[in-house]
């Protein structure tokens, strides 16, 4: 029975790397899409053949929309209509084309049909861009242009519904352009205040659709979600002395574990004795989690943040915890993120000890119950047991909590267990 292949989150199909006929494998990589100016792999659900694309590159598709199918070699695609008609939905093409654009073919076929499309001028034609603001050309286009430094958005595209081809590349001039495609469509509230002109000393600059999504996703967050924060103050010199014996007990080439790595991993244990809040908030109902999924905070290198999820958190040996969260977080910096990287997370942490940060608190990610904000781990001065002054290791930490699903006393206890595992850290080993 043909298997559908869906997208996993919002973006743009940039190309398929398996054609209708050819065979794969679970897990294999079909295609990818463009997300937040990430690369996403798809995956294949199954093994068989691919059967069906119900999708093009340069489409705009949604999150969950079928864009493909898996089956038998002699299958016929199941309900493909359904299916044409979820990712045609999905794609939603800013203008009605007369006819259906071609599915994407072959590298070495595409030029081969390009070489006879007529070239800019030859035909009334514009450039077609979807509903979010991106520019619809063929993935042999985009490369030609990148490389040429030319601006899809100056180019008047000739094929099908106005897609920009190869001949439309090797044709281009600079000089009258079509109007620049419109901003992707996140929404973003703008303020009431009219910028100054752009001059020499002003430059203006458009939001990326990372920074919009980042945007609409902390707006939410701040004016729907009810936050209470707690702060305790956390012994870090036993985590830190079990740190350094772990790392040092290391092969040559093993990877090191980090103070993130610790947290994380006591934050998923203290989660299982609060599983109220390993819970998401939606109206009437709250969905509590048996999995627990945590979400970590990953700085990317041209601004902006993206959460990547160490699944099952709470059961993965820490070592095996730190290779994964490394190999993650390395991807999203890289933007070759995969869909299981950024899916599924129940609950979320923030470290900004790299940045000599004391304390802060963290925006909770909807529908998520809270989310844990960590700083350095700084060297104190501090009181010793009997009375006598000494110097210890002290890391603030700051729970931040829906109140529509949580209370006070619950976040305190959340804190206290979490800090008694953290003072104890032999028990992130069991």
């Amino acid at each position: 029975m043909a298997q559908d292949i869906t997208a996993s989150m919002d973006g743009i199909l940039i190309d398929w790397l398996k054609q209708v006929g050819d065979a794969v494998k679970a897990g294999e990589v079909v295609a990818e899409m463009d997300a937040d100016k990430a690369t996403v792999e798809i995956e294949a659900p199954a093994d068989g053949v691919l059967i069906a694309q119900a999708a093009q590159s340069g489409d705009s598709i949604s999150e969950g929309a079928v864009i493909g199918q898996i089956g038998a070699a002699d299958e016929a695609p199941a309900d493909a209509g359904k299916a044409n008609g979820k990712a045609a939905e999905a794609a939603k093409p800013a203008a009605p084309q007369a006819e259906a654009e071609p599915q994407a073919e072959p590298e070495a076929e595409e030029e081969a049909v390009e070489e006879t499309a007529p070239s800019n001028g030859a035909q009334q034609a514009t450039t077609t861009t979807t509903e979010d603001g991106r520019i619809k050309a063929s993935p042999l286009a985009r490369r030609m242009a990148e490389e040429r430094g030319i601006d899809l958005a100056q180019v008047t595209g000739s094929g099908p519904g106005g897609r920009i081809v190869k001949a439309d590349i090797e044709s281009f001039k600079p000089g009258a352009a079509p109007a620049k495609a419109a901003p992707p469509s996140v929404p973003l509230p703008m303020p009431s205040r009219t910028p100054p002109p752009a001059s020499d000393d002003v430059v203006h600059e458009e939001i990326s659709n990372l920074r919009r999504r980042i945007a609409a996703t902390t707006i939410e967050s701040q004016q729907t979600i009810p936050h209470f924060y707690i702060t305790t103050e956390v012994d870090a010199a036993p985590m830190l002395a079990l740190r350094k014996q772990l790392n040092d007990s290391l092969p040559e080439g093993g990877t090191k574990i980090t103070v993130n790595d610790m947290v994380v991993k006591a934050t998923a244990l203290t989660l299982r004795q609060f599983p109220n809040l390993n819970s998401h908030y939606y109206g009437d109902t709250v969905v509590r989690y048996k999995r627990i999924n945590v979400g970590i905070a990953v700085a990317l290198p041209q601004g902006g943040v993206m959460y990547v999820v160490a699944q099952d958190a709470d059961k993965i040996a820490l070592g095996t915890l730190a290779e994964q969260n490394k190999a993650m977080a390395l991807r999203a910096r890289e933007g070759k993120i995969k869909p299981v990287d950024i899916q599924g997370a129940t609950f979320s942490t923030s470290n900004l000890g790299a940045y000599d940060v004391e304390h802060f608190a963290a925006v909770i990610n909807p529908p998520e119950a809270g989310v844990l904000a960590f700083g350095t781990a700084k060297q104190v001065p501090i009181v010793k047991p009997d009375g006598t002054l000494g110097v210890g290791h002290r890391m603030r930490v700051t729970i931040s909590v829906d109140h529509r699903i949580s209370d006070g006393a619950e976040g305190a206890a959340f804190l206290q267990t979490f800090k008694e595992l953290l003072e104890n850290p032999l028990r992130l080993l069991i």
